[in-house]
C-alpha cells in the first residue's frame, strides 16, 4: 500500500505580514508626500510605520508565527521606513537652502542623506548579523525608528510652528550626520523588548499611561521630539558616565596606601 504525502504549499503567516506590509506603504507615502512638499504628512507616515513596525514583531511573538521570512522582510521594511523616507524628507526639506535646479554642483545635502542611508543600512545589517547573541534589553548603537523619529518630529515641530525656517533647516541638515554616527556606533540602549504586555500591571501604570497620553496632546511634535531627542542622547549620556566611575575606581586603585 502506498503511502500518499500531502504536499505542504509553501507560504507566510497573514497577520504580522500584513502589518509589515502596511509599514512598508506608511514609509512609501511618506517619499511620495515629501516630494509633494507635504512634510507634516510625510513625518506622520513615518511615525505610523514606527508603530506598526513595533506590533509585527510583538504580534508574531505572541502568535507564535516567527518566521526567517517575516525577519527579512521587516528588516527591508525597515530600510525604507527609516533610512529612505528620512532622507528623502530631509532631503526635500532643505531644498530652499540649496539651488537644487543643479543638484550636482550642491552636492553637500545629497551626500548627507546619503550617508544617513547607508548608515541605517549598516545599522540594520549589523543587527540582523548579530541578533541571536545579543542582550535583547539593549540595542547596540541607536536603533534606526529612533534615529529617523528625532529627525522627523523636529520637521513636523518647525513645519507646524510660524518660525522662520533657514536656521532650523541647516540645524536639521547637519542632525543627520550626528544621528548617523550614533547608529553605527558602539553606545548601548535601553530597547523596552523586556516589557511584556500579558503580565499584571499596578493600577497606577494605567494612571501613567493616561497621563503620557494627555501630555502628549497637548503639543504632539514638540512632545514627541523632546522624548526621542532624550532617547538618542541617553546613551552617549550612560556611556559617558560609565567612563567617569572607570576612571574614578582606576584612580583609587592606584593610590597608594598609608599603611
Amino acid at each position: 500500500m502506498t503511502q500518499i504525502k500531502k504536499r505542504r504549499l509553501p507560504g507566510v503567516f497573514l497577520l504580522p505580514n500584513l502589518i509589515t506590509t502596511a509599514a512598508l506603504f506608511s514609509g512609501f507615502y511618506s517619499i511620495i508626500a515629501s516630494v509633494n512638499t507635504d512634510f507634516i504628512s510625510a513625518s506622520i507616515a513615518i511615525l505610523v510605520a514606527m508603530v506598526l513596525d513595533g506590533l509585527d514583531g510583538r504580534i508574531a511573538r505572541l502568535t507564535n508565527t516567527q518566521t526567517s521570512f517575516g525577519e527579512y522582510f521587516d528588516s527591508l521594511s525597515d530600510m525604507i521606513c527609516f533610512g529612505l523616507s528620512p532622507a528623502i524628507l530631509v532631503y526635500m526639506w532643505s531644498a530652499p537652502l540649496f539651488d537644487l535646479q543643479s543638484w550636482q554642483t550642491n552636492k553637500l545635502p545629497w551626500i548627507i542623506c546619503f550617508i544617513y542611508v547607508a548608515s541605517a543600512a549598516i545599522r540594520l545589517a549589523r543587527f540582523n548579523s548579530k541578533s541571536q547573541t545579543l542582550d535583547k534589553k539593549y540595542f547596540i548603537g541607536l536603533a534606526s525608528p529612533a534615529a529617523a523619529a528625532v529627525i522627523i518630529t523636529f520637521i513636523w515641530m518647525i513645519e507646524a510652528s510660524s518660525s522662520t525656517l533657514l536656521g532650523q533647516q541647516w540645524f536639521g541638515l547637519l542632525m543627520l550626520p550626528i544621528l548617523s554616527f550614533l547608529m553605527i556606533s558602539n553606545i548601548t540602549y535601553y530597547s523596552f523588548k523586556d516589557f511584556n504586555i500579558r503580565h499584571r500591571v499596578p493600577y497606577i501604570f494605567l494612571f501613567i499611561i493616561s497621563l503620557v497620553i494627555a501630555f502628549i496632546s497637548f503639543d504632539p511634535p514638540l512632545v514627541l521630539f523632546s522624548f526621542f531627542l532624550l532617547y538618542a542622547l541617553s546613551g552617549p549620556t550612560m556611556y559617558l558616565m560609565s567612563l567617569l566611575r572607570k576612571k574614578k575606581s582606576f584612580s583609587h586603585e592606584k593610590k597608594p596606601s598609608k599603611f
